[in-house]
């Protein structure tokens, strides 16, 4: 573990990456955000029940997963170093008083934990090469700011300009037979896919963006069930690709 990110299981070649942009809920004693502590337990902080998953899914041979340990309120690491976002003054109707920061400031905290974090996934997926990355997230079933907004998906399966293992993904999941599966939502990656982009896209590596429900994954036995159905579909997927 680092400042900026965790390793969870044990290395191989060939077989599943892992990558929680989102993981942790932290915010370091050194910085303030100005907001109520209430928050720190919000979707606007972190991805909730989505490390649980990746830590369950790495106690099966062969899935590696790499895990950001700070707030995506301190820097959102699925984002661009050069977009607004990437440092939010604001969040679902949240003020973000401590992030309107100097450049300077900013530069600080993409060097301490944008920076590391992403420069670790590179080496991961260079050293390792894996069959499959997958970029796991959880979203809220809705928002403050569009509470008329409907997110019914249990699971969505976001991708950009490559298409081939999501499509996939989704057909796996749809054979589940139990649940309302995503096909970019409830978003679409290509608006939203930084990370991917950036690692896997440019590369031709293949990979899945996820997105669970986090009502469904507040709980172990919610965090249990989908970590076995993401072990399923990831497992299939690969082979379809081998």
């Amino acid at each position: 573990m680092t400042e900026a990110f965790e390793i969870s299981g044990i290395p191989s070649e060939g077989g599943v990456l892992l990558v929680v942009d989102h993981a942790s809920s932290h915010v370091p004693d050194d910085i303030d955000l100005g907001i109520s502590p209430q928050y720190l337990q919000d979707h606007i902080a972190f991805d909730p029940g989505i490390a649980p998953i990746a830590r369950l899914m790495t106690q099966t041979s062969g899935y590696l997963a790499i895990l950001s340990t700070a707030s995506r309120l301190i820097v959102d690491l699925n984002r661009y170093p050069d977009e607004a976002a990437v440092i939010v003054e604001s969040s679902d109707g949240v003020e973000i008083p401590g992030n309107r920061i100097s450049e300077e400031e900013k530069q600080s905290r993409l060097d301490r934990f944008f920076t590391p974090y992403h420069d670790r996934v590179g080496e991961l997926i260079a050293d390792l090469k894996p069959a499959l990355v997958a970029s796991l997230h959880s979203f809220s079933p809705a928002l403050r700011s569009d509470p008329q907004l409907k997110r019914p998906w249990d699971m969505g399966i976001m991708y950009n300009e490559y298409t081939v293992a999501p499509r996939l993904a989704i057909q796996f999941l749809e054979e589940e037979g139990v649940l309302k599966v995503g096909d970019q939502m409830p978003y679409s990656g290509k608006d939203l896919n930084a990370t991917m982009n950036r690692h896997c896209e440019a590369i031709g590596q293949p990979y899945i963006g996820v997105e669970i429900r986090q009502d469904q994954i507040m709980e172990e036995a919610g965090q249990r069930r989908f970590a076995d159905i993401l072990l399923r579909t990831c497992d299939k997927v690969r082979t379809a690709l081998a």
